[in-house]
């Protein structure tokens, strides 16, 4: 995660690239694709997709894919985002929304990604790599 209040944390601090949908209008898929690039500055890699499905974190529904590649994440170039900092300061700051990325194993994956986001790193785990 990105900004001031996350800047020293790691463990239990890292998220995946995700962004709000309109089911509607829009399929999880292709707004995953969308929010993968506007975060970290290119477009997904080639690969084959594994669909992680859904759960509920922070009050909101989050739609997790992988894709299984093995390039480097050299690239790696975040967008930036106003945040107003300190909270209700009326101060604005603009900052990166990912402050890096990594390749790491399911288990320091686990140690390292949100709480509620950790049900995704099951589901990866069992499905079958190609």
């Amino acid at each position: 995660m990105g900004g001031p209040f996350w800047a020293r944390k790691d463990e239990g601090a890292w998220s995946i690239t995700k962004g709000e949908y309109d089911p509607e209008t829009e399929e999880p898929r292709a707004t995953a694709r969308r929010e993968f690039a506007e975060e970290v500055g290119r477009a997904v890699p080639e690969g084959q997709w594994v669909d992680l499905g859904e759960t509920r974190h922070s009050g909101k529904v989050v739609t997790a894919y992988a894709v299984w590649a093995t390039e480097s994440l050299e690239w790696l170039r975040s967008n930036e985002i106003e945040i107003e900092w300190p909270p209700r300061s009326g101060r604005t700051m603009s900052i990166p929304e990912v402050d890096r990325g990594e390749w790491m194993s399911l288990e320091r994956a686990r140690e390292r990604l949100v709480k509620g986001q950790r049900v995704f790193l099951d589901r990866l785990s069992a499905a079958a790599c190609p």
